[in-house]
């Protein structure tokens, strides 16, 4: 059999950002490995080492203290008032220590489901559930309940301070082979045969070396920031899922390559997977002063990919029944799944937060609440540290025999389509506002 019948997966490399923040902004406490990865300089992602990864460990179990009082306890409910987070804020910068964990995880909120308009107070409020917060072994901060990705003070900040750059450009990611590395493979695989019973996998090396490093691209966002990693990370771990190279930690979500393993394919079209905001509504009252967000927040989607005979990508009209039963299958099991692998749980929250600034942007809501959010955008006052940008990821193989050969090549990734969002609004007319009737003299409390 030609190797040129085979079908090559090649997936990404995981990047997750971890930081701390001080009075400043932030303080690189894990260097440049992130999340299990590490970056050099010229952005090439790798995989940390065992001792790198419990060098970082041991410096968050250090970073990351323990919830005190209510905070300690789990609620339905919880509200966050950006006025007296941004008072704390400055209160702390003033005092030159660094900011408490309360603040760098925003009251332990794992989602936001409210966006309230308090003009009384000049205020707006940020609301959804909470829960004590803790460190995973994976060197994540989730809900110790639950094991939900918690929200982050620095991630909130990204996107409201990208809101106009999303509008004019939008927020992605995508990792993405080249042009030339397709060439290359091509005509690498048209020379090599395999011997009966032969493993594809002795010209692993050879087919890593023509395909090359896949491209990073990220729109709308700073390239250094967390908010940029978690979009890369979650990409990568979305396509390790579907090309068997991450087993699931979800029951009944077998990946692409088992479905697809007595299949046929044709050689010339590989599938694409991305994930994007998904919502059941965003809804506000009459007087607009209440939003309220409901669903899941992302779904995945495919379609294919027409591999032309010089490298070029173009849309084809075909369709991969199975690949639409992967994405299908990972929207159904997503909230199980980020709760498994809190990286999901991360873009969850990014798309939460991205959809709130931009609420608070398009709505104009500083000008009806009376609240200048002019800390939160305060470079001075919170600088994120800017990483190495990652920029390549080297490819990794996997093999699974189908009918017509070997597997597949992936791409896609990821879209914070929170405009789109924003525009679907609809009124609801039993949405009260009683939601915001109780304060507390902190700048957080419970309902």
């Amino acid at each position: 059999m030609k190797l040129s019948q085979a079908r090559l997966m090649i997936a990404m490399s995981c990047l997750v950002a971890v930081a701390t923040w001080t009075t400043a902004g932030f303080n690189n406490g894990g260097g440049n490995n992130v999340g299990g990865v590490s970056i050099d300089p010229a952005g090439v992602v790798r995989s940390a080492t065992v001792q790198e990864n419990q060098e970082l460990l041991n410096l968050l179990r250090n970073e990351v203290t323990a919830p005190a009082g209510d905070l300690a306890t789990a609620t339905d409910l919880r509200m966050v008032s950006l006025a007296g987070l941004q008072d704390a804020i400055t209160s702390v910068r003033q005092s030159g220590a660094r900011l408490p964990a309360e603040i760098r995880y925003l009251a332990g909120l794992t989602s936001i489901e409210y966006v309230l308009v308090d003009k009384e107070n000049n205020d707006l409020v940020l609301a959804g559930p909470a829960e004590p917060w803790t460190l995973s072994d994976t060197g994540s901060i989730v809900g110790k309940d639950s094991g939900a990705a918690i929200l982050r003070l620095e991630d909130l900040v990204v996107a409201l301070r990208n809101v106009e750059n999303a509008r004019d450009q939008s927020i992605s990611c995508s990792i993405e082979p080249t042009a030339e590395g397709r060439q290359r493979l091509n005509a690498f695989l048209s020379r090599m045969k395999l011997r009966p019973g032969q493993n594809p996998a002795a010209f692993e090396a050879g087919m890593k070396q023509a395909f090359g490093a896949q491209q990073i691209r990220l729109t709308g966002i700073p390239a250094t920031s967390r908010y940029a990693c978690t979009l890369v990370a979650a990409d990568y771990q979305m396509k390790r899922l579907a090309m068997a190279l991450e087993d699931s930690p979800v029951k009944g979500m077998p990946s692409y390559l088992q479905l697809s393993r007595n299949a046929s394919h044709a050689g010339n079209q590989n599938p694409r997977w991305w994930m994007e905001c998904n919502y059941d509504s965003l809804t506000r009252n009459e007087a607009g002063t209440v939003w309220k967000l409901t669903g899941q927040g992302v779904k995945t989607l495919t379609e294919q990919d027409a591999i032309e005979a010089d490298g070029r990508v173009t849309e084809s009209q075909s369709k991969d029944k199975l690949a639409e039963k992967w994405a299908t299958n990972m929207t159904e099991r997503f909230e199980e799944l980020a709760k498994q692998m809190p990286i999901f749980g991360d873009l969850q929250n990014l798309m939460d937060l991205t959809v709130a600034s931009t609420l608070i942007v398009q709505e104009q809501l500083e000008n009806r609440s009376g609240l200048d959010l002019a800390v939160l955008r305060d470079q001075d006052a919170l600088a994120p540290i800017a990483f190495d940008a990652p920029q390549t990821i080297e490819p990794e193989c996997s093999f699974i025999k189908g009918r017509s050969g070997w597997v597949v090549t992936a791409s896609g990734g990821v879209s914070v389509n929170a405009f789109q969002v924003v525009h679907d609004q609809k009124v609801d007319t039993n949405l009260s506002d009683k939601i915001a009737s109780t304060r507390s003299s902190s700048w957080w409390w419970n309902k």
